[in-house]
C-alpha cells in the first residue's frame, strides 16, 4: 500500500491523517497516512529515511517548509516561487516540491467564506513559510492591495520584491511594513505568523480591521482561539484555518494520486471531530 505522512516538529495535533484517510476512502484509493517527527536539525535524513522505506510523498508544516524547498531537486512553479514547500512526492527523478498552501487559502477564502478577493484590500501578517505559500495565489486572486506586515521589516520586504513582478501583471499594489504600522481598515486579515502557535498576543492593533473584515488565522483549534476571540472582540467575522488545512490537502492528493476529493463532507466531519474531542 502507498505510504505518506505530514512531517513536521509538532505532528501529534496534526489532523491531516484523518483528512487524508476520508479523501482516500471517497476516491477509492489504496493508500496509508501517518505522522513523521523530525528532529530539529535532521528534517532531510528523517523524510530521506522514509522515502527509502517505501514513502511516495509527504506534507510538510511548521518549522520544514524552507527546509524542503532546499532539499528538494525539482520545484513546480508555485514552490518556486514562494521559495517554500509543503508538499513533497518521491518519484525516479528525486524529491518534488510543490507548495499548496496558497490555493487552499484562496479556495476556502472565496468558496467556503464566500468572500471573494478581488478588489479587495489585505493584510497578510508574517513573512514566514506559510506566508510566502499564500503569497502568489493572493496575488492571483486580484485583491487592490496587499500588504505583507512582519516583525522583521526586511523579510517581509524580501517577500514582496520577490512577488513584484506577479503583482504588476496582475495590477496589484503590494507593500512591506513593520507590525506596528501595518495600517488601517482591511478587508480581510490573514495571520500567517507563528504567534497563535506561541500562545502569543495578537501582534498587530485592532485598527488593521475594519467592521465586517474576515479575519483568518491559519491555524485551528485551541491556538486560533485568542486571534479569533480578538476578530470578533473588534466588529470583525473570525475564521480559523481548518478548511484552508482541507483545501490545501486536497491540491496534495490532486499531485500524488490524480484525482481532486470533494472536500466539503471532509470539512464538515473534521470540525464535528474537532468540537466532539474539546
Amino acid at each position: 500500500m502507498d505510504r505518506y505522512a505530514v512531517a513536521g516538529n509538532p505532528v501529534e495535533h496534526s489532523q491531516s491523517p484523518f483528512i487524508h484517510a476520508m479523501f482516500a476512502q471517497a476516491t477509492g484509493q489504496a493508500m496509508e497516512y501517518g505522522r513523521l517527527l523530525c528532529p530539529i536539525g535532521g528534517f532531510a535524513d528523517a523524510v530521506q529515511r522514509f522515502a527509502d522505506d517505501g514513502g511516495r510523498g509527504c506534507n510538510v508544516t511548521v518549522p520544514f517548509k524552507f527546509d524542503a524547498f532546499a532539499r528538494a531537486e525539482r520545484h513546480s512553479e508555485r514552490a518556486a516561487l514562494a521559495q517554500a514547500v509543503n508538499t513533497l512526492r518521491f518519484d525516479a527523478q528525486g524529491w518534488f516540491g510543490d507548495n499548496t498552501d496558497g490555493a487552499g487559502l484562496v479556495r476556502d477564502i472565496e468558496r467556503n467564506a464566500g468572500v471573494p478577493l478581488r478588489g479587495r484590500r489585505v493584510l497578510l501578517i508574517g513573512a514566514g513559510g506559510a506566508a510566502a505559500g499564500a503569497m502568489g495565489p493572493l496575488i492571483d486572486a486580484q485583491p487592490a492591495e496587499l500588504v505583507v506586515a512582519n516583525r522583521t521589516p526586511d523579510k517581509a520586504s524580501a517577500l514582496v520584491e520577490r512577488h513584484r513582478p506577479l503583482a504588476e501583471r496582475r495590477t496589484v499594489r503590494v507593500a512591506a511594513t513593520p507590525l506596528d504600522r501595518a495600517g488601517e481598515a482591511f478587508d480581510v486579515v490573514i495571520n500567517a505568523s507563528v504567534s497563535s502557535l506561541a500562545g502569543a498576543d495578537v501582534p498587530v492593533d485592532a485598527a488593521v480591521l475594519r467592521p465586517g473584515a474576515l479575519a483568518l488565522d491559519m491555524m485551528y483549534g485551541a491556538a486560533a482561539a485568542a486571534f479569533l476571540g480578538w476578530a470578533r472582540a473588534h466588529g470583525a467575522v473570525g475564521r480559523d484555518g481548518l478548511g484552508m488545512l482541507v483545501e490545501q490537502a486536497a491540491e496534495s492528493f490532486v499531485l500524488w494520486r490524480g484525482v481532486m476529493p470533494d472536500t466539503g463532507p471532509v470539512l464538515a466531519a473534521v470540525r464535528r471531530r474537532l468540537e466532539t474531542a474539546a
